[in-house]
């Protein structure tokens, strides 16, 4: 079986095209093939794209917004199916799935309101006989690049939105887990997407290169690693294009000497080990005050010992595999870095073996205590399930850690105290921020996106500063004179 490209509003599947095999992360079976982009694919793709844009700008906002409410009922109807694809593919347990589909499902809903979201304003008389007033414009064709870790939630992100803004969009999935944006492609074309406007080309660096050079392209998203991001939002805003590139991220959860150590227990279990790690928004690092560490870590210890790790198809299951060998690889040498460098690995996964699944992508919990700012894993982003605890004597000195460090994607303060809550979120330099809350992924209808090198770009992600990034603001004064003249002015208009 092999996974093509949607174009035109049909699989596309050209002949001769390199293809890459695709494993089940479970069980390390492949044999399924997706088709990698050539150059003249992604072409055909983008210039059906522009060849549909005018007429789909053209249509009545409250049109477009129909569209959406259609996909909106079709994705519904379907999430477990979108779930079963992305456990087949990425690993992630069916529980996350179905949270990964509804979290993207959330955006749908807000698209959906894209006639309210797109009103101007409108002032009268702001000179003698002069109106003026603001409309908020379509780009054009706009391009999403998006990670193997939410193969789903991700590209809903942009492409309601920009599609409901009245932008046509390519969508340039993850070669890992390419299939669930088949699925999501029919499923606009059932709700009467006209052909064209939502196009998937599969691929790698390639497809990635191909889409920056493309002119027709106007304005390009992307979620992955901060050194891609980076590049993309390089090359693309030298071309002209507007760019939002969200990069990595080493999220820190600071624990106060008065926190509740049960909620701190279940935050640190769920955010680091959830997803297997492989999260933007993952826990990586504890920053425990006090004299609470060695009390925190010992519970830690006998909590991840039961935890079940098994295949994500599992209903038991509440962790499972890596996304590919070569990444579970990867993680594993951090692992061994951190040993390198000695920090106490409290809990070492890195024997697990599944029975029945032995030949699965998996990689147990891991737990390093007595870490130091200095080591690589630490300052590196590692996207496994491994947690990091720093101890430190002061609150002063966890918040110095956390904004010293060079991402700035989310952070957590686990605390009793609202006056110290508040003065952390004011101190803090990261995006988004939790109190109490280990995972502060903003809902549909605020924005995400992180500070320092975990963003590229002036805009976060979907919210009001979606709207932003795929439209245009237009400014515009008008006057209907009586027919009288008042001669050439060579002074600025003013209302004086």
């Amino acid at each position: 079986m092999n996974t093509g490209h949607w174009i035109n509003g049909r699989v596309d599947e050209p002949q001769g095209e390199r293809r890459m095999e695709l494993f089940n992360p479970a069980t390390g079976a492949g044999g399924a093939t997706v088709s990698l982009a050539s150059t003249q694919t992604v072409a055909r793709a983008v210039h059906a794209a522009h060849e549909a844009w005018p007429a789909w700008a053209d249509t009545a906002p409250v049109r477009r917004a129909r569209v959406i409410s259609k996909f909106k009922e079709l994705v519904e109807a379907r999430m477990d199916d979108l779930a079963a694809i992305i456990t087949r593919e990425q690993g992630k347990v069916l529980a996350d799935a179905r949270g990964e589909v509804m979290r993207g499902f959330e955006i749908v809903e807000f698209a959906a309101g894209i006639p309210h979201l797109l009103k101007g304003d409108y002032s009268d008389q702001v000179a003698t006989g002069i109106d003026q007033f603001s409309l908020r414009q379509p780009l054009g064709v706009v391009a999403g690049i998006t990670p193997f870790n939410f193969p789903v939630m991700v590209p809903m992100w942009m492409f309601p939105l920009a599609l409901a803004c009245g932008n046509t969009f390519v969508l340039k999935p993850s070669e890992r887990d390419p299939s669930a944006s088949l699925l999501m492609a029919e499923l606009l074309k059932q709700a009467g997407l006209p052909d064209g406007c939502f196009q998937v080309v599969q691929g790698d660096k390639s497809a990635v290169d191909a889409l920056i050079a493309a002119p027709e392209i106007e304005a390009m998203s992307f979620v992955g690693s901060t050194p891609i991001a980076e590049s993309i939002y390089t090359q693309g805003c030298a071309r002209g294009k507007r760019v939002q590139a969200l990069g990595g991220a080493k999220n820190h959860l600071v624990v106060m000497p008065d926190a509740d150590l049960e909620q701190v227990e279940d935050a640190l279990i769920g955010a680091a080990y959830g997803a297997a790690g492989e999260r933007c928004m993952a826990i990586s690092v504890a920053i425990v005050v006090g004299n609470v560490a060695d009390t925190l870590v010992a519970r830690l210890q006998k909590r991840l010992a039961q935890l079940r790790v098994g295949d994500g198809s599992d209903p038991a299951s509440e962790m499972g595999p890596l996304v590919t060998a070569a990444h579970r690889q990867r993680v594993l040498d951090y692992v061994n870095v951190g040993v390198a460098e000695g920090a106490k690995l409290a809990v070492d996964g890195r024997e697990l073996k599944i029975a029945g699944r032995e030949q699965g992508f998996f990689l147990g919990p891991c737990l390093f205590d007595h870490v130091q700012p200095n080591m690589r894993i630490y300052k590196e982003e590692i996207f496994g399930p491994v947690l990091s605890i720093v101890r430190v004597p002061t609150a002063e000195k966890a918040l110095e850690l956390v904004n010293a460090h060079e991402f700035g994607n989310g952070v957590a303060l686990f605390t009793a105290n609202g006056a110290s809550a508040r003065e952390f979120t004011r101190r803090v330099k990261i995006g988004m921020v939790g109190i109490n809350v280990p995972l502060p992924v903003p809902t549909a209808y605020f924005s995400f996106g992180g500070w320092k090198r975990s963003l590229f770009g002036d805009t976060h992600i979907y919210g009001m500063e979606g709207v932003r990034f795929y439209t245009r603001y237009k400014a515009v004064m008008q006057r209907w004179g009586d027919g009288s003249r008042a001669g050439a002015q060579f002074a600025m208009p003013t209302s004086r």
